[in-house]
């Protein structure tokens, strides 16, 4: 970005050569449109983002309910947190035999995980089901939407900048390929007098 500081500096230089000039001005609205465009775009893109996730949220709400089950015997597999939002240690999951009653009053009976540390048989735990009773995951936390919709806003304002400055640099490349040339041929051209006596003269 050092050619903006030179852009005032080549309106008026006899040394200024046309590629000087379309350095500093693609400089320039490289610039701008990091600055400017690639926020907005974060912007835009968090946004659409937050509507999407909310709306999931707020389906997941009316789909999934959360009913109690009772332990009918315990299972000897241990099985992982499948919640990425419950923090290691936090709460303790064991997989034991459950029976519960779906919301459509269906009666249910099978393996499941339960937030119990040492589950016997007739001990009470909440599960999330859908309307049939068939198990689920909790449903989407409003906070958790919203933090993925930033993080969602900040990618694309990190894409978009860093797309900005490739072409940027592709276009540089490309000016410096093409002085390179110029030189190579005005080198061709005074080769063969060069350090002659009167050369040029």
């Amino acid at each position: 970005m050092r050619s903006i500081s030179g852009l005032w500096r080549w309106r008026h230089n006899p040394l200024r050569r046309t590629t000087d000039l379309v350095e500093s001005w693609t400089a320039l609205v490289a610039l701008l449109l990091i600055l400017v465009a690639a926020p907005a775009l974060g912007s835009l893109v968090g946004s659409v983002t937050q509507e999407a996730l909310q709306q999931s949220v707020r389906d997941q709400r009316l789909a999934r309910f959360q009913v109690p089950a009772t332990v009918v015997r315990t299972l000897k597999y241990q099985a992982p947190d499948p919640e990425p939002e419950i923090p290691s240690g936090r709460e303790h999951r064991s997989r034991v035999v459950a029976q519960w009653t779906a919301p459509d009053g269906t009666r249910r009976h099978g393996p499941v995980t339960a937030s119990l540390k040492s589950p016997r048989p007739g001990d009470h735990f909440t599960l999330w089901t859908d309307r049939h009773g068939r198990m689920v995951t909790r449903p989407l936390d409003s906070a958790t939407a919203t933090t993925h919709a930033v993080l969602a806003g900040l990618g694309a304002a990190m894409l978009a900048a860093a797309v900005v400055e490739g072409v940027r640099r592709l276009i540089v490349w490309r000016l410096v390929r093409h002085r390179y040339a110029r030189w190579d041929q005005a080198w061709d051209r005074a080769g063969p007098d060069w350090g002659r006596t009167g050369a040029g003269s």
